[in-house]
């Protein structure tokens, strides 16, 4: 069984939408004959479980560079995050900046530990 729990330290809030008009405009969604604004507990879990497969294949990624090429592990993780930014700035991943900030923290905890 798949563990489901999303951490306290995940991004709950969903990006601001954006109305045109005079008039404020509330930005909700009908969900199962009920109005919200929030991300369902399965949204929520889906999104996280992208973020943290992302950070998962940023270690392995960084980790190959600091090995082969000798970068050190902050040179290695900002290269990383330049790259995700990139592609996020692109419209080519669907990830809010928020996510993205977890994702580069949680890399850095995924990454093993080097002697420097």
């Amino acid at each position: 069984m798949t563990d489901r729990r999303v951490p306290d330290d995940f991004p709950r809030e969903p990006d601001p939408g954006a109305v045109s008009g005079g008039q404020p405009k509330l930005l909700v969604r009908e969900v199962d004959g009920r109005y919200q604004s929030a991300l369902t507990d399965e949204e929520l879990w889906v999104r996280h479980d992208a973020c943290e497969d992302l950070a998962a294949q940023l270690a392995e990624y960084a980790s190959r560079n600091i090995e082969t090429s000798g970068l050190t592990p902050d040179v290695a993780l900002s290269r990383a995050e330049k790259g995700v930014r990139l592609k996020v700035d692109a419209g080519e991943w669907e990830f809010s900046q928020l996510e993205v900030a977890w994702v580069m923290k949680r890399t850095r905890q995924l990454l093993p530990a080097t002697d420097e």
